[in-house]
């Protein structure tokens, strides 16, 4: 899982496990803030906010780790990569949400005598 969203979010992850359910923290340029229309299911975090970053040598549990070490300074995610993994998982939950057809119910006319 680690190594996929690594890929596709293209720059540094820490996760903290301390949080119920575990979060993902995508860091990406401070301004994406600013701007960020998808509070409502991934909180984007700014200026005011402490976040505690891990040692860059803790990649691994207990506590809070990196998924994604930074590579370089400034190696960040694009936000734009995280709208789209957004959209992804939108779109599969509303997949799941709809029946399909093979589980719709089916009905069934008698036939009318002749």
């Amino acid at each position: 899982m680690a190594v996929a969203l690594g890929r596709l979010l293209g720059g540094s992850i820490i996760y903290d496990r301390r949080v119920s359910g575990g979060t993902y923290y995508a860091l990406i340029q401070p301004h994406a803030g600013l701007v960020w229309a998808y509070a409502e299911v991934a909180t984007c975090i700014g200026i005011g906010t402490y976040l505690g970053v891990p040692r860059l040598d803790r990649q691994q549990p207990p506590g809070t780790y990196w998924v994604i070490p930074p590579r370089y300074e400034g190696d960040l995610c694009a936000p734009r990569a995280i709208v789209d993994l957004i959209n992804t998982g939108r779109s599969r939950c509303t997949e799941e949400a709809e029946p399909s057809p093979r589980h719709q119910p089916m009905h069934v006319r008698a036939p009318r005598p002749v």
